[in-house]
């Protein structure tokens, strides 16, 4: 996971019982380098999207048609090419917002396609698959899904966050001012020492 050199820490929320809760639309600092992170993934996943969206208007099919219509080896029909170009648009807009809102849309984003992967994968070959899913367009939503959530998870879910990350410190406030207080020791010894040199 990434470190960072954010200039606050995420501000943990107090539960009425007295114990620390750290919501994962915790703030972060403006510079936070993990918002690039979540800009990249969400622009680059939207881009693959609005571009099978896209391709698949162009061809003119019928928006429940359940043909053999395959735009770059994955079949598609006028209402999943108009539902992939809003989602790829919203990703976008997750993309110029970043922060914590292109994180957290990014992770619901994938589960929302991990579970349309097992839900069109239940419909195969049934009158329901108004999408018209084939096979390989279940794996393209569970790999979606999948990057999606890699994205919008990276430096916020895991157990060895590094010490600087702001999510690590709001889980563990007290280690956190602990070490900024050792840190800021060892910095006026250290201008204590050039000053003593100098004098």
């Amino acid at each position: 996971m990434a470190s960072t050199n954010a200039s606050q820490p995420a501000q943990p929320s107090q539960q009425p019982g007295g114990g620390l809760h750290v919501a994962l639309d915790d703030h972060l600092p403006v510079d936070h380098r993990l918002s690039q992170v979540y800009r990249y993934g969400a622009g680059i996943m939207g881009l693959v999207l609005l571009a099978f969206g896209i391709l698949g208007l162009t061809n003119n099919i019928g928006f429940f048609d359940t043909g053999n219509n395959s735009v770059g080896g994955l079949n598609t029909n006028g209402t999943l090419s108009v539902l992939s170009i809003c989602i790829g648009l919203l990703l976008f807009v997750g993309m110029v917002i970043g922060g914590n809102f292109a994180s957290t849309l990014n992770m619901v984003l994938g589960i929302l396609f991990i579970l349309s992967g097992f839900v069109n994968l239940g419909m195969l070959d049934t009158g329901a698959n108004f999408l018209n899913f084939r096979i390989q367009n279940v794996l393209f939503s569970f790999v979606v899904g999948i990057m999606l959530m890699w994205f919008g998870m990276y430096g916020r879910v895991s157990s060895t966050l590094p010490h600087d990350n702001p999510y690590w410190k709001a889980r563990h406030p007290d280690e956190a001012a602990q070490e900024q207080r050792a840190r800021e020791a060892r910095a006026a010894q250290a201008r204590g020492a050039v000053s003593d040199g100098r004098s």
